[in-house]
């Protein structure tokens, strides 16, 4: 009997990443693991998609627990032997009334968007079958934060041989920046979030580069995306798209045919791919 395929989805009880879930269940063939920090509220969102007849299945997953991130691996090591499609979706946002410190914000945010997601990457992208999929969730916010840089991190961002540490030192000096209160004079844009989808956009560049080399041949394609403006609790209510809608773009990517050998290490738009 041929292997079950298996599809994971972070920071999937809600909003976009429940979407997707949705659509997954629908559309993928195999199992679909939501995952969620707070099992509760996973097990919540499971319970709400069975009533629309699907079937995903839960797991706990924090993005910011290494540990966590390492049981989730064990688990699909042993029940699956591997990974077909891992959609990073989690993430987060400052609202723009808070009032959190500039230097919190930058912590925070990067912590969560950039750091825990290269740290989930580290420990499944090792996991990833042939003709596998990733979709990394980053935004539109990241090219708009991109022209805000310095003429000179814009050119280290667009880099086509920028390494994963070099990125990671960048990450790094944006929070130290921040922190001695001299982003904007280092040429830094005053976003945290805009500089933690920067990070996501070019990890996933750097992520496909380094796939390509090492598991030449095995046609797996990893990509970043932007679901648009959504309506969700960290875009708010008068977001453009429905959460279904933004989901379109990440589900796309995650079921991407196997003959298909792009797009690869792009951002992604509405199904399309942007210049960076």
């Amino acid at each position: 009997m041929a292997a079950v395929r298996v599809a994971v989805v972070t920071g999937s009880n809600k909003g976009v990443g429940l979407a997707v879930v949705r659509a997954l269940c629908r559309q993928f063939q195999g199992d679909v693991y939501l995952t969620a920090r707070d099992p509760q509220l996973g097990e919540e969102a499971v319970k709400a998609l069975n009533n629309e007849g699907l079937c995903p299945l839960f797991h706990q997953l924090d993005i910011n627990d290494l540990k966590s991130i390492r049981a989730l691996r064990d688990f699909l090591k042993e029940k699956y032997g591997g990974l077909d499609v891992l959609v990073n979706n989690a993430g987060i946002a400052f609202k723009v009334a808070d009032t959190a410190p500039f230097a919190t914000q930058a912590e925070v945010t990067l912590k969560t968007n950039f750091f825990a997601t290269k740290d989930i990457s580290d420990e499944l992208l090792p996991l990833i079958k042939p003709h596998g999929r990733v979709v990394n969730v980053s935004s539109m916010v990241s090219i708009s934060a991109l022209t805000k840089c310095s003429p000179e991190l814009q050119e280290t961002f667009r880099s086509s041989t920028i390494t994963e540490d070099e990125l990671v030192k960048l990450m790094e000096q944006f929070v130290e920046d921040a922190k001695n209160g001299v982003h904007e004079e280092k040429g830094w844009p005053n976003t945290s979030y805009g500089v933690s989808k920067i990070g996501v956009t070019v990890l996933s560049r750097i992520q496909a580069r380094q796939l390509k080399q090492s598991r030449k041949g095995e046609g797996i394609l990893l990509n970043a995306c932007c679901p648009g403006w959504v309506r969700t609790d960290m875009a708010g209510p008068n977001a453009t798209k429905s959460p279904d809608e933004g989901a379109e773009t990440p589900v796309y990517l995650a079921l991407l045919a196997t003959s298909l050998d792009s797009p690869n290490g792009e951002l992604v738009i509405d199904k399309k791919v942007v210049t960076w």
